[in-house]
């Protein structure tokens, strides 16, 4: 199982990216896929997940500016990012639980200025 993130870079507050995990080795469209972060000398926090079915989930700090979904066709799963904080600066990673075994992504830096 591989997953590549990209799609992050430096944006100003207010803001948007999207960010895009290619999967490979997988059958995609079982699984339920998560993004997580981690900010600069903090803890790696779960910033949503979104099942097979397309059901979504997202932590506090990212509900109504953050929206993730998937594409089973072509195996990617998206995270869009709106009205960016300079909090929300962090290494994003997507990740996985298959067949038992987690999987992460290599991450992708997100930046955003005041």
């Amino acid at each position: 199982v591989q997953l590549q993130a990209s799609g992050g870079g430096l944006v100003q507050a207010g803001g948007s990216l999207r960010l895009s995990c290619a999967a490979a080795g997988m059958n995609f469209r079982i699984a339920t896929m998560e993004w997580y972060r981690r900010a600069p000398g903090e803890q790696r926090e779960l910033v949503g997940s979104i099942t097979s079915g397309g059901d979504t989930n997202y932590a506090d700090s990212v509900k109504g500016r953050f929206t993730i979904s998937r594409d089973n066709v072509y195996r990617r799963l998206y995270l869009q990012l709106n009205n960016l904080q300079p909090e929300d600066t962090a290494v994003y990673y997507c990740y996985t639980k298959y067949a038992s075994r987690q999987y992460w992504g290599q991450g992708t830096q997100v930046t955003v200025s005041s």
